[in-house]
């Protein structure tokens, strides 16, 4: 069996086991966060956001009406290039993704210009998201469950960002990330990923492997990599000038 036949056979393998998983059910109401306790610590993000009525621009968009907002689309905002194309790939703010990017926004956007180090209290995070609800237009509309609820730990195991990776191991893989991606990191639309720190590489594949991150086409390749493909690749990708 040729080894592309093989990954055919094991792409298609995932994608009938992942048609499988049923969806999450609801969350308790008593998992919901508290929008007094999101007033308070939202005063870290007054640093650079606004909310509430006339609430404009400032060194990051205005959150109002954030909810099934698709990414970087507040008029007269100027967006990082990553999540301009974030968006373009279908990142809309949900329960899901605002959690993720709170918690760390480099694992939801690559090379996005919010410079916060992230919010690593789930708790603290539901909270902040409940006080962010009040400010969508119709938070009576937005389900309890979706999106004032706590959500899933997105943390990539430790474990699994410790794999010391082979370099060679990943260069004799990135044939399928040069089809797209520049090995010269010319960016011509697609980002450029060499040079990448290994770290900020493993978060972001893992990301798009769980289905954080929304491009198709990314979770497709992330999905069939294991733990030490990653990790190869991040090594590889790093050594790049």
């Amino acid at each position: 069996m040729s080894v592309w036949t093989a990954r055919i056979i094991k792409a298609f393998s995932l994608a009938v086991m992942l048609a499988v998983i049923p969806a999450p059910g609801p969350v308790a109401a008593n998992e919901l966060g508290d929008p007094a306790a999101g007033a308070r610590l939202f005063k870290v993000c007054k640093a650079c956001h606004r909310v509430g009525e006339n609430a404009r621009n400032a060194v990051g968009p205005h959150l109002n009406g954030l909810f099934g907002r698709t990414a970087g689309t507040v008029e007269g905002f100027r967006y990082s290039k990553g999540l301009v194309r974030a968006g373009a790939d279908g990142l809309v703010w949900t329960l899901d993704s605002i959690d993720a990017y709170l918690e760390n926004p480099k694992n939801l956007v690559s090379r996005t210009r919010m410079n916060f180090i992230g919010m690593p209290s789930a708790e603290d995070r539901s909270h902040v998201i409940a006080y962010l609800r009040g400010f969508s237009d119709k938070p009576s509309d937005i389900p309890e469950a979706e999106p004032t609820s706590a959500a899933t730990d997105h943390t990539v195991d430790p474990a699994i960002l410790a794999i010391v990776g082979d370099p060679d191991y990943g260069e004799y893989l990135s044939g399928e990330c040069l089809t797209c991606h520049q090995k010269s990191g010319s960016d011509s639309g697609i980002p450029a990923i060499t040079g990448w720190p290994r770290e900020d590489f493993a978060v972001a594949m893992h990301a798009y492997k769980t289905g954080i991150r929304p491009h198709p086409v990314m979770r497709m390749i992330a999905g069939r990599l294991s733990d030490e493909e990653i990790a190869g690749l991040a090594a590889y990708f790093e050594s790049l000038e």
